[in-house]
């Protein structure tokens, strides 16, 4: 796709190694060499071994578990091509973490989703590249460019053939903050959609609490942006069978798929559920009932749009 070789520069992290590789290849490029590691003491050590100097420079790097070091590794690296003049400096974040603490819930909370994008700011990056931040509001977080790709155009296309040959399919949002993305995707299957009400006591604790919509004998396609311990999707999995749902699909971004997470998954009526790979799945979290799409042919026009000056707009045409 690139033909300019000796003006950009693509480099990745440790966090997703695979999705970075992916998308190198895609443009026709290679990673660049970069040597990341820590020292004795547990810092993050950090050295670009060739010259970056007055090139377009993307540091691939999703902030996922382990989160602190994940984004020690992208401001350090986001600093040394700073500090060897590189040109301009993206940030790639395929999974842009700590994007949940976007407000103050209670008194004295912090707005960490702020601070992180402060924090890489100051620490030289001209441009943020992501993918469904978890509120669209974030990106005013930011005082540099933020492109906010989005991950549902790849999901419902996977969905497509299926609900087209079955009138039974009806779209689910989880709880009432997945709304938005839910109504998106339900227009461009042109189905119906249903809302499964919901609180949380606590912390990574769902109850739900009434079904929007009819659900009886159809089939059920849940979306949302992201699954964490897998609470808020398998409750709502099992609320729509007990509401009479026939079958169960799940679909999401970002698989953060922390705790309980798999298990929960592995025991629930959800028949297969449709993730992203913006975070890398390790081998023992994957199950026959998963199913990864890949993210890098968005990534790689996206950095190709940023890198020719061209609006993203048409990506996914």
């Amino acid at each position: 796709m690139i033909t300019h070789g000796n003006e950009i520069k693509l480099f990745a992290g440790s966090s997703n190694r695979p999705l970075a590789e992916a998308i190198a290849k895609r443009l026709n490029t290679a990673l660049g060499d970069v040597e990341v590691g820590k020292f004795s003491d547990g810092e993050t050590s950090v050295h670009i071994a060739e010259t970056v100097r007055g090139r377009d420079l993307f540091i691939i790097q999703s902030t996922s578990d382990p989160v602190n070091d994940n984004l020690m590794e992208l401001l350090i690296m986001i600093d040394a091509a700073k500090r060897a003049s590189a040109g301009r400096i993206t940030a790639v974040m395929p999974y842009f973490g700590y994007a949940r603490q976007d407000r103050k819930a209670r008194s004295r909370d912090p707005i960490t989703a702020k601070l992180v994008a402060d924090l890489i700011t100051s620490a030289g990056a001209d441009r943020v590249l992501t993918m469904d931040l978890h509120a669209a509001q974030i990106q005013g977080f930011f005082n540099i460019p933020v492109d906010n790709l989005l991950g549902g155009p790849m999901l419902y296309n996977y969905f497509s053939k299926m609900v087209q040959a079955d009138g039974s399919f009806i779209v689910v949002s989880p709880d009432i903050g997945s709304v938005n993305r839910a109504r998106k995707v339900a227009e461009r299957l042109n189905c119906p959609m249903a809302i499964i009400d919901k609180r949380r006591p606590k912390a990574n604790v769902m109850e739900v609490m009434n079904i929007i919509g009819t659900v009886k004998d159809k089939k059920c396609l849940l979306v949302d942006d992201m699954i964490d311990t897998g609470g808020t999707i398998v409750q709502g999995a099992e609320a729509l069978v007990d509401a009479g749902a026939k079958n169960i699909f799940a679909c999401c971004t970002h698989a953060v798929l922390s705790g309980p997470a798999i298990e929960r998954i592995k025991t629930s009526p959800i028949e297969e559920l449709v993730m992203l790979d913006t975070i890398a799945l390790p081998e023992h979290k994957k199950l026959d009932k998963i199913k990864i799409l890949s993210s890098a042919e968005l990534f790689a026009a996206a950095i190709e749009n940023v890198y020719l000056d061209r609006p993203m707009s048409k990506i996914y045409d």
